[in-house]
């Protein structure tokens, strides 16, 4: 995990409890507004969402970038933060 950024390594350490969002490695204040307007407003949400879709990271990815217009780079840490929070609390 060391070529992970520090929110990410922040968000793996502990439970998700209530967080918000934009506590989601990749996920800043604009992606995590339009987010919270679709409904997402919590890491949790996102995490039923990733469940949902099994896991499957393609999926995820394609489904972030339509739901909020998140670029490549984006969808890739969010994706690469719930894999690594489902690994260690799941």
């Amino acid at each position: 995990m060391s070529n992970t950024s520090q929110k990410h390594r922040n968000f793996v350490s502990e439970p998700m409890g209530e967080k918000p969002v934009t506590e989601l490695a990749g996920i800043g204040d604009v992606l995590g507004t339009r987010l919270e307007k679709l409904g997402f407003d919590k890491a949790h949400t996102v995490l039923g969402q990733f469940l949902v879709l099994k896991k499957n990271k393609e999926l995820f990815q394609i489904w972030i970038r339509d739901q909020c217009g998140a670029n490549g780079k984006q969808a890739g840490e969010c994706y690469q933060c719930l894999a690594d929070w489902c690994n260690e609390f799941l």
